[in-house]
């Protein structure tokens, strides 16, 4: 059974949750898409950017001596973009416009991560 439905569940969940959220994705950590609610964005484009991302954020974290990579913030002209680790081997993304309370995205969206962890971790290999 794939968990990529479940995994789309929680995106809609939390894209209900957070307002002027535009979309979400979950990818694994080296860049394959698991699941995405993304409008007007390439998902495997994204997924790649983001495994290079948080490959320069995990990297950063460690050489500063604060621990393994959590999550990161980027935040751009006309909008927001935070990855958030999901588990040991996967990240949530969340694409958001510049009215986003990034306060209220960052505590649903970490509570979205840990349940996504849970069930990428938990999967059977397909």
């Amino acid at each position: 059974m794939t968990i990529e439905p479940r995994v789309r569940e929680e995106l809609h969940t939390l894209r209900d949750q957070v307002r002027h959220l535009q979309g979400g994705m979950v990818a694994s950590t080296d860049g394959m898409v698991i699941a995405h609610d993304l409008r007007n964005i390439e998902p495997d484009g994204l997924a790649a950017l983001t495994a290079a991302a948080i490959g320069v954020a995990k990297r950063l974290a460690e050489a500063t001596g604060q621990g393994a990579f959590e999550e990161t913030l980027t935040r751009g002209a006309t909008g927001y973009i935070a990855v958030y680790a999901a588990g040991a081997g996967a990240v949530l993304t969340a694409v958001a416009s510049p009215e986003t309370n990034v306060g209220r995205l960052h505590l649903q969206a970490r509570q979205t991560a840990a349940r996504i962890g849970t069930l990428v971790d938990t999967a059977p290999e397909a």
